[in-house]
């Protein structure tokens, strides 16, 4: 997969002429976000950070990973159904991590009371890398299923044309009509005008749930467009508007400011820093209420790393998705090999194994976010430390993949302009809705490519880390 492009990079200055041509190009398309220094007001906005070129993927790993994304729809809901699973997949995780543990308590006390929702949508993004560690043709495996506020579906719809504005300038036009037509945006807002308008009412409204720094505002701000090119009002609100005016009537139906909220889309609430104590009770008046959650906190739970590890363990895919053997089959072609952490022998063994070995696994705790796993000799450092200690069980291991680099140049404002050595990752965006017991909508909704240099191990785009890219299928 090397050299894809070099022949279009030989020379300096048609590089430097690409690069200016392809800011302009995104700035032009909306691939926007806000600057560091001022997060809050678009006055001064800049362009989101990408690659010059588009990335190589493989055909057939791109076309799997659309393959089984409806079967991870069908999983994550199944598993947000299934109480018991949950309780028995996280019981270590919870005695360690107070944040899977508060989540888990406001899971229990929903249940207890009786859930008062009856519509679910669930929006998801699978991560995937191209391992090429084993003799023979690179595998599709997954890094993690994200199952709140999966971000860059709105951005990822507009990058395929800067690409391909980009190419045209590099006198490639053939290549450019091959790059793949993409519309997470719409997809996503089609899952949450669905949810709108299952949810019975005409005056309701879409509330963003989004966090108090927004510098990716333009990302929601896509999806949200979508919702009001179909006349669905959307607000934007944070937790502490939640808590000072959001209400509940006899019927659970949620109020804010007055007017009735039909879907909680979340952009917010995925890590412990989300949340003060204000902020966990603004949680609970949400769950408890009639209105459509994207996610309700069991399938916030169904995404920890903890029950990723346990879907791996033989047999629990069949109980999960009974009488389902190709989708099964699917799904499993997907898993990297991951291990439990638990006290006992078998988490002994493994940690053992890593200590030995650290740069064959990553360790990864129960966090969404990026920039949270560790590798190599920080990996040994941790688990040395906690190896015989209950605090390794908020920890899963995971095989390291190991991608083939390719070189590209990665384009963000105000640095320099110079070649990487890169590594992609893959998301599909999944959507679904079910009404009671009947699934009414299973789609795969678009992909995104993320790109990083290879010295980066961990981190997304809004991690800083990792540049929006457009996949070129070979």
């Amino acid at each position: 997969m090397a050299g894809l492009w070099d022949a279009a990079l030989r020379g300096e200055a048609a590089v430097r002429r690409a690069a200016l041509a392809a800011v302009d190009a995104a700035l032009l398309e909306g691939v926007l976000m806000r600057t560091e220094a001022e997060p809050n007001t678009s006055d001064v906005v800049s362009y989101a950070p990408f690659t010059l070129l588009p990335s190589a993927v493989p055909s057939a790993l791109f076309r799997q990973a659309y393959a089984v994304q409806q079967d991870f729809n069908l999983l994550v809901d199944a598993i947000s159904q299934d109480g018991e699973f949950l309780e028995r997949a996280l019981a270590s995780t919870i005695k360690v991590d107070d944040f899977t543990a508060r989540l888990f308590r406001i899971h229990l006390q929903v249940l207890e009371e009786g859930l008062a929702q009856s519509v679910f949508l669930g929006i998801n993004r699978s991560d995937y890398m191209f391992d090429c560690g084993a003799p023979g043709a690179p595998a599709l495996k997954q890094i993690e299923i994200n199952t709140i506020a999966a971000s860059f579906g709105g951005l990822a719809s507009r990058t395929a044309a800067v690409h391909g504005r980009v190419l045209k300038e590099l006198g490639m036009a053939e290549e450019a009509s091959r790059l793949l037509p993409n519309n997470p945006s719409e997809g996503l807002a089609s899952g949450i005008a669905k949810a709108w308008e299952l949810y019975g009412s005409r005056s309701a409204v879409v509330m963003f749930l989004v966090e108090e720094v927004q510098r990716n505002i333009f990302d929601q701000r896509c999806v949200e467009n979508e919702l009001w090119n179909r006349n669905i009002r959307v607000i934007r609100k944070r937790f502490r508007d939640v808590f000072e005016k959001g209400s509940l009537d006899e019927a659970r139906r949620l109020y804010m400011d007055g007017q009735e909220v039909a879907v909680v889309y979340y952009r917010e609430g995925y890590v412990p820093k989300n949340y003060d104590q204000q902020n966990w009770e603004a949680r609970l008046l949400l769950e408890r209420s009639r209105a459509v959650k994207c996610p309700d906190i069991a399938t916030q739970l169904a995404g920890t790393k903890k029950v990723q590890q346990e879907l791996s363990r033989p047999g629990t895919l069949e109980k999960l998705l009974p009488g389902r053997t190709e989708a099964i089959a699917r799904i499993r072609a997907t898993f990297a090999g991951l291990y439990s952490l638990d006290m006992g022998e078998e988490g002994d063994k493994i940690a053992a194994t890593a200590i030995a070995n650290p740069d064959q696994f990553v360790l990864k705790p129960q966090r969404e976010g990026g920039g949270n796993n560790l590798y190599g000799e920080e990996l040994r450092q941790v688990l040395e430390k906690i190896k015989d200690s209950p605090e390794r069980t908020s920890y899963i291991l995971m095989d390291k993949i190991q991608p083939q680099p390719t070189r590209n140049y990665l384009l963000r404002a105000h640095s320099p302009l110079k070649a990487s050595e890169c590594i992609s990752e893959l998301g599909i965006f999944g959507v679904y809705v079910r009404q009671g017991k009947e699934l009414v909508m299973n789609e795969a909704a678009g992909h995104l490519l993320r790109t990083k240099a290879v010295e980066h191990a961990d981190g997304g785009v809004a991690a800083g880390v990792a540049v929006l890219d457009t996949p070129y299928l070979v």
